[in-house]
This record gives structure tokens, C-alpha cells and sequence, in this order.
């Protein structure tokens, strides 16, 4: 094969791609990328014509991946980090430290593990891509990251993967300030039943949704559901005009709109609605780096 006369994707544009991936979002994976959404675009205009292939599909309100698009995720990580590796090598750079971080939580935001990962940080020599839980743990699995940190635990990889429960994350109810229930400081599900919910497809995450299920079958009336949308400030701005609710991670809810407010949710309902955040590593895994970084953030206790 002739790799110098073939055209290929360059770095920046699997960069991009990758960022659009995990936002499903145009404008979220420009910011990321300390860049501006047109040239963000471009990249993923030449990146589809080099390939020949729609890597999205899109419109004014929603982006979704191709199956030729969820094909390059795993390829396109895995040629950036084997290509970082790389360079590293080269500059002859010590072992460095792979750790990925569940893109659904803010960790900035959550003082319990804030401190515990800053702490890690202190140098350049941890990668900290930021990815679904589900795409962490493949990772994971397949050796190219060396800890996660993820929302919920998954069954699928007991067998290979040791779970470290680090921290349960609440979940605030996203909900009109115009209605009735605003004026409390813990609401209860049935004193929003008028409501629907904006809610998600199992697929996306069945332990943290079938965790949920399991306790909206124990209210007292049934609860409405809607397609949550892709874009999370779709869904915030119809909330602010009393078209729904929302459960959302306590990290997240930094969105200011007016008509829109967060409440906590009742003790009752906050003992089941949470997420479980996991510090996960290989059960082969003996390197000190990993072992001694993993017990810093279980505070060196013993599990």
C-alpha cells in the first residue's frame, strides 16, 4: 500500500471529530477546542470528503453518528493515543499515567473528587480524555487507558475491571419556576405528576436507567415521559417555558435561563435517584503508578 500518495485524515481533524463525538454537539466541541465553530466545521467537511462518508447526520436541533462514524471513535483513539505514546517515547519522557473521566458529571464541580484528581494533575504526565462511561471502560478493557472514573457500574466487565465506589451525585430536578412546586426546597415527583419527564433511551445507560425505572414503578400515579433531546440547553430552554422536567446531576446544573430553576429532590426520592461514581482499573493491573494513584483517591483507604 502506498501510504504516502494515498490522502489521509490529518491529527486535527480526527481531534475534531473525536470532540464532536462525545458532545453530539457543534458548539460544545468548538469550546472544547479553544476554537470557533466554523473552522470546526470545515475540518469535519474535509475529514467526511478525504473518507468519503457521512460521519453525522444533523439538523437545526440534533447531531447523531453515522455507523461509518461510531466505526472511526475506536479508531481515530486509538491512533491518537498510540500517536501521543509515541511521542512521548521519542522525547524520552517517563510512564505516564492514562485516566479518563465520565463526560456526564462536571468533576470541577464536585468537591469530593475535585481536590483527589487535581491532585494527580500536578504535572503533564496524565492524559485525561473525557468520554461516556461506556466508551471509558471499552478503553479500559482494551488496555489504552489506565483508570476511569464513570457514572454507575457496569456488569458487562466484572470479570476483567475492579469497581472503587468513590461518591454518590445527587440528582436535582430541573423544573419551571413558574410552577406551584418551585417554591419548595425538596420536591417530590408526585407534587410535579403534571409534568412530563424528559427522559433517555435505556441504551445510553441501562444500570443508571433501570435504577431510576425501578423506583418511578413505585409511584403513585404514572409518570410522563418525552425524548430527551440531544442538546441539553434545547431541553433546559423548554423547561423554562413549563414544557417538561428533567433529573440532571447536581455537577451539571450550572445553566441560568430565566423561568428555569433546580430544586433537590425529596429524601425519599434521593435515596434511589443518584449515581454511583466508580474509580475502575484492570483486576491484572500491579504498575505503582496506577496502584498509588488509585489509592490516593480512595483517600489510601483500605476496599
Amino acid at each position: 500500500m502506498d501510504n504516502i500518495n494515498n490522502k489521509l485524515p490529518s491529527i486535527k481533524q480526527l481531534q475534531c471529530f473525536l470532540a464532536v463525538a462525545q458532545e453530539l454537539n457543534f458548539r460544545r466541541a468548538a469550546e472544547r477546542l479553544h476554537m470557533t465553530q466554523p473552522p470546526l466545521t470545515r475540518h469535519i467537511k474535509c475529514l467526511e470528503e478525504t473518507l468519503g462518508c457521512d460521519l453525522f447526520t444533523r439538523n437545526t436541533h440534533e447531531v447523531h453518528l453515522t455507523n461509518n462514524g461510531l466505526m472511526l471513535v475506536e479508531k481515530a483513539t486509538h491512533l491518537i493515543n498510540e500517536f501521543t505514546l509515541f511521542m512521548r517515547e521519542i522525547k524520552n519522557e517517563e510512564v505516564y499515567l492514562r485516566i479518563g473521566l465520565t463526560c456526564t458529571l462536571n468533576f470541577n464541580n464536585i468537591s469530593e473528587l475535585h481536590n483527589k484528581i487535581k491532585a494527580l494533575m500536578t504535572g503533564d504526565e496524565i492524559d485525561t480524555p473525557h468520554l461516556v462511561s461506556s466508551q471509558l471502560l471499552h478503553f479500559l478493557a482494551k488496555g489504552k487507558m489506565d483508570i476511569v472514573i464513570i457514572g454507575e457500574k457496569s456488569l458487562h466487565n466484572e470479570h476483567e475491571l475492579k469497581f472503587y465506589l468513590l461518591y454518590r451525585e445527587p440528582l436535582l430536578l430541573a423544573m419551571p419556576s413558574s410552577h406551584p412546586a418551585s417554591l419548595k426546597e425538596k420536591v417530590s415527583l408526585t407534587e410535579v405528576s403534571d409534568l412530563p419527564l424528559f427522559w433517555f433511551s435505556r441504551n445510553a445507560n441501562p444500570i443508571f436507567y433501570d435504577k431510576c425505572e425501578n423506583y418511578f414503578q413505585q409511584l403513585p400515579f404514572l409518570l410522563k415521559r418525552c425524548k430527551e433531546p440531544d442538546d441539553s440547553l434545547v431541553m433546559l430552554s423548554d423547561i423554562s417555558r413549563g414544557k417538561g422536567m428533567a433529573l440532571m446531576p447536581r455537577s451539571i446544573c450550572i445553566s441560568n435561563q430565566k423561568g428555569l430553576c433546580y430544586r433537590e429532590l425529596d429524601d425519599v426520592a434521593a435515596q434511589s435517584l443518584n449515581i454511583d461514581v466508580y474509580a475502575v482499573i484492570r483486576k491484572s493491573e500491579t504498575r505503582e503508578i496506577v496502584i498509588n494513584s488509585l489509592n490516593s483517591l480512595l483517600n489510601n483507604k483500605e476496599n
